[in-house]
């Protein structure tokens, strides 16, 4: 969730005296960072676990909930106490897509997870973040519902992948994973429509 989620694409000058710093070392962007660091550390636990131990399955599996978690939270901080950098706004959506894209790609080397789908899924996301550093002169393009449910099914899926779940309930995963990818593709082609408008709205 980035943040500059909450900020539309044309806001009304704001007079030079009542702008107010931000300090970069703020709550949330030491939250993005805590995200960062979790990276290597989620990759060792799964790397421990091979995907077969369930003691190392379930620590990597509460490191990656927990890192997702900080996203929701970062974010509320910035927009809450006026912390939105442009650290942040470049960090952010960095550690999102570090944590994910790493998760899915160890479940697909891990032959956990079709490889067709983490691409899939990572050509979204690089995608829509190349096409944000291609409109951000002209604006920020403000958080969808849709982009919110996209993240959430993202985490519940790769969560019920990580999780050792009883054999009985592992067919819940790809329909999960299906979900997610809808979810994901649809959400992208939207992002696409609304950068085109905010392009052609600027010039």
């Amino acid at each position: 969730m980035e943040r500059g989620d909450a900020v539309t694409e044309a806001t009304d000058p704001v007079p030079a005296a009542t702008v107010r710093p931000v300090p970069v070392v703020n709550a949330a962007n030491a939250l993005t960072g805590l995200r960062l660091v979790l990276v290597p550390v989620f990759v060792a636990l799964v790397v421990a676990s091979s995907m077969t131990n369930a003691g190392w399955r379930i620590a990597a599996c509460l490191t990656f909930a927990f890192a997702s978690i900080t996203d929701l939270v970062d974010g509320w901080i910035a927009r809450r106490f006026a912390l939105v950098t442009s650290f942040g706004k470049v960090a952010d959506p960095i550690a999102d897509k570090a944590l994910t894209g790493t998760a899915l790609v160890l479940l697909s080397w891990y032959d956990r997870l079709p490889w067709w789908v983490t691409l899939v899924i990572l050509a979204r996301e690089f995608g829509v973040t190349l096409i944000r550093f291609w409109v951000i002169r002209y604006g920020v393009i403000a958080a969808s519902r849709g982009g919110k449910i996209k993240t959430a099914v993202q985490i519940l899926a790769i969560v019920w992948y990580l999780w050792p779940v009883p054999s009985g309930l592992a067919a819940i995963g790809p329909w999960l994973m299906g979900a997610a990818v809808a979810v994901t593709l649809l959400t992208g082609l939207d992002y696409v429509i609304r950068a085109l408008r905010l392009r052609r709205r600027a010039g």
